[in-house]
């Protein structure tokens, strides 16, 4: 009996003995699960804009009804400025769409444009379309790092806009529609400042237009149009 208690015990030591022996593991690589650091990391990304258009500099009379919509699109190269990268500029190039209704009727008389302010009673619709080809140039101000692109952000800089194409259009009744195309009398080339602030994808966003819409221009009355634009609303950015 003691014997076999003795080779009892004997097996129980080798087989502990085998089961606490070294074996080969393979670990396993978490990188997959964390972020990969990248020093070299830029905000490279596309924007997309919604707005209200206000009107600045309106002449007597002058009034907007219903919503001036505004829309905007484009993309961003980012230039990081220093070795944290949170401070940069960025040049970028977009389009604009602007759809401002307002009491400004303008007419084509006798190859000459004509312009005049009138009672909201007097028509049924009356709007200015622009769309814009933009350049913005804007410094950089944020809190994001190479691993981490949920941040505050501050974007400030300067828009150059070309009008590709332009039309004003009125509707005295539901039948009948009149429109000015291509208008000579507008500024081709405007400038603004713009401001985007806020927390990762939403962003309030103001534009204040440098350049006035109409270049030269008066209404029948004599008074001068220097109206120029002021717009509010939200800016998103996109990875």
């Amino acid at each position: 009996m003691r014997s076999f208690f003795t080779i009892l015990l004997f097996l129980a030591t080798i087989s502990l003995m085998a089961q606490t022996t070294d074996l080969p593991t393979t670990q396993v690589s978490d990188s997959l699960l964390l972020p990969t650091p990248d020093p070299k990391y830029r905000e490279d990304q596309f924007y997309a804009s919604i707005t209200y258009n206000i009107m600045q500099g309106m002449p007597k009379g002058y009034s907007q009804y219903s919503v001036s919509t505004g829309l905007g699109f484009g993309f961003l190269r980012d230039i990081p400025l220093n070795k944290k990268r949170n401070h940069a500029i960025a040049i970028g190039l977009g389009y604009s769409y602007n759809n401002i209704k307002h009491n400004l009727v303008v007419k084509d008389t006798l190859g000459a444009n004509t312009y005049e302010l009138t009672s909201k009673t007097a028509f049924d619709k009356n709007k200015l379309v622009l769309h814009y080809l933009e350049l913005p140039l804007e410094f950089r101000w944020r809190t994001s790092n190479d691993t981490t692109h949920q941040f505050w952000r501050i974007y400030t800089g300067v828009k150059l806009s070309y009008l590709i194409y332009d039309k004003a259009q009125n509707e005295p009744d539901g039948n009948t529609v009149h429109k000015v195309r291509n208008d000579a009398n507008m500024n081709k080339l405007t400038t603004g400042l713009y401001v985007a602030a806020g927390y990762n994808t939403w962003n309030f966003y103001a534009y204040y237009g440098l350049t006035p819409v109409y270049k030269n221009t008066t209404l029948q009355d004599g008074e001068k149009l220097s109206m120029h634009s002021l717009k509010l609303g939200l800016m998103f950015y996109i990875l």
